[in-house]
């Protein structure tokens, strides 16, 4: 029988740095090749990166995009390759979500993704056309077929069908699959059932890294067809797995003739002598704090080096949600690359000035000091004939914000430094933020992490360090924004507790007023929380990007309008 190594390398390409990744992909395929890989796949749209966005309306784009195939056929020998590109046919003016099958210092064949995802953060149906023929791959008498993401995705489908029709035996998947939390369960469930259906064995290759808001934890799999897990890389890291197949020759194929849309390309077995067999591996499980945490690490280092950024600071107010934010920095960037900076006023409490400098002992951070009283009452004085008679409002609040903010803007144009935003996903979601304040920023952190979670996040952080890198005063002391006497959030908004359960219903599943109140929640809270949550529509168009770990987070994966009357339900009574 022969035996098949396929390497699946799992790499962090960067969108739009076509040189820097064709360089990494051939580094890649000849650390296969020495392995002994008879075939190496890479990522989904691994020679532009993933997603390219509307640089794939631009001609010049595209062709560099298939010119980095070209070059990286005549310099890879020894091994067979596939990898994702953008190709495109000029002619037509149409685009294509492609991978090309590389050997013998050639482009052997070229398949264009056929399902295209048009949900959630995906926009494929902008780009790309679909496309027109399975592809089906002969080595050693053993057929593969050749698929990218959402093909293997859609029970029942052309790809699905021609498994099955052509007898394939291996079903190879390149793909770009997002992360959120509880992700890679899903990914098994839906290779398995495909494994499963077609009787073949799925080797799922997954990208690695960040882009602006996406997260890809890699985990490339390899499933039998029994549905069985076989190997699993390790996530949030790159990596090349080797996975050893021992196949029968395939006997009795159909004649492609019957089969118009289906293309057969044989290739080449290099180092055809036998090989050491190549030990599989299980990634250990990673619990859902785990994942969450390193895809928040992940997100921030990312987004920092590939847009030029070394160092970071971050307002810390001695609260949760700045702690948790700066534990992420430094685990992400070191400590010698993230400044903290605390702005004291009139309303700030010797306790929580006290645990911004235990914080930031803790993690062995700078720490500046930049008070904002004096600064606030110049204003005040400014401001006077303005704003006339009256007592002070959520103006006098918001001012201190954006003096804040103002001051850590100051202090990145001064240096170079990203400033980072601490917003979480349940303030952000009903607008109990600050638009120039405390919104203002280059990155949120954990602008898709519910403050509920914030806390369970922060417990972690210290278990995972066994030492208290958030003060534990921080997380027991009820939240604040300190910005009158003794407010708390609770002021303003229900519990946290009762608070992040609505706006689950409501953003991530879509549900409106009566389906959310028949899940057990007060009438007048829902109704709310849903006032809230689309009348600051306006002010997160206007956040800076964060990194999405639930399945619906605020931006690209939910757009609604600002100017929306929508609201069944809302003319009853309770």
């Amino acid at each position: 029988m022969p035996i098949l190594r396929i390497a699946q390398a799992q790499i962090n390409p960067t969108v739009g740095d076509i040189d820097a990744n064709l360089a990494l992909i051939y580094e890649q395929s000849q650390r296969a090749r020495a392995a002994g890989a008879h075939l190496v796949t890479f990522p989904e749209l691994a020679i532009t990166g993933y997603p390219p966005e509307d640089l794939l309306i631009k001609p010049r784009f595209l062709d560099d995009s298939r010119a980095a195939v070209q070059e990286l056929a005549q310099r890879c020998q020894g091994i067979n390759l596939v990898v994702g590109f953008a190709d495109a046919d000029p002619q037509r003016g149409q685009c294509y979500n492609a991978a090309a099958v590389i050997s013998q210092g050639q482009v052997a064949a070229v398949y264009h993704k056929k399902e295209l995802p048009n949900y959630g953060i995906f926009d494929e149906k902008r780009y790309f056309t679909p496309g027109a023929e399975c592809l089906l791959l002969e080595m050693a008498g053993v057929r593969l077929m050749l698929t990218i993401c959402e093909d293997v995705w859609v029970q029942g489908d052309e790809c699905e069908v021609c498994a099955l029709q052509q007898k394939a035996q291996v079903v190879l998947n390149i793909s770009a699959s997002p992360f959120h939390a509880g992700k890679l369960d899903i990914r098994k469930n839906i290779m398995a059932r495909f494994a499963s259906a077609t009787g073949t064995y799925v080797c799922y290759n997954n990208l690695f890294g960040s882009q602006d808001e996406l997260v890809f934890d890699g985990g490339c799999l390899a499933i039998s067809p029994q549905g069985e897990t076989l190997a699993c890389a390790p996530r949030f890291q790159p990596d090349l797995q080797l996975v050893d197949l021992e196949l029968p020759p395939a006997v009795e194929l159909p004649d492609l003739d019957d089969a118009p849309r289906v293309k057969l390309v044989r290739l080449p077995l290099p180092c055809p002598e036998p090989l050491r067999p190549a030990a599989s591996f299980r990634a250990p499980a990673m619990g859902g704090l785990a994942e969450i945490y390193q895809a928040l690490v992940l997100g921030t280092r990312d987004y920092m080096g590939k847009n030029g950024f070394k160092r970071a600071v971050l307002g810390l107010s001695g609260g949760i949600d700045s702690a948790l934010t700066a534990c992420i920095a430094v685990a992400a960037l070191g400590a010698d690359n993230v400044t903290g900076v605390t702005m004291p006023s009139q309303f700030t409490s010797g306790e929580t000035l006290d645990d911004a400098g235990r914080l930031a002992a803790n993690l062995g951070i700078k720490l500046i000091t930049v008070p904002v009283a004096h600064i606030y009452h110049i204003y005040l004085d400014e401001l006077k004939e303005a704003f006339g008679p009256g007592p002070a409002g959520v103006e006098h609040e918001n001012l201190q914000a954006r003096i804040r903010g103002n001051i850590l803007m100051a202090l990145s144009n001064r240096f170079g430094w990203l400033v980072l935003t601490s917003g979480n996903k349940s303030e952000t979601a009903v607008g109990y933020c600050t638009l120039y304040g405390d919104m203002a920023g280059g990155f949120a952190v954990i602008k898709d992490v519910p403050k509920t979670l914030v806390y369970e996040l922060s417990a972690f952080v210290n278990q995972k360090a066994q030492r208290e890198l958030i003060p534990v005063t921080t997380m027991e002391r009820a939240p604040s924004a300190e910005l009158r006497p003794d407010q708390k959030d609770s002021d303003s908004l229900p519990p946290y507790e009762v608070l992040d359960p609505i706006l689950k219903a409501y953003v991530e599943n879509d549900l409106v007023l009566d389906e959310i109140v028949a899940l057990g929640h007060d009438f007048a809270t829902v109704r709310e929380v849903i006032r809230l949550v689309d009348i600051n529509e306006y002010k997160r168009r206007q956040a800076p990007p964060g990194i999405k770990i639930t399945p619906k987070a605020f931006g690209r994966d939910r757009r609604l309008p600002i100017t929306n009357h929508y609201r069944p339900g809302f003319d009853r009574k309770p």
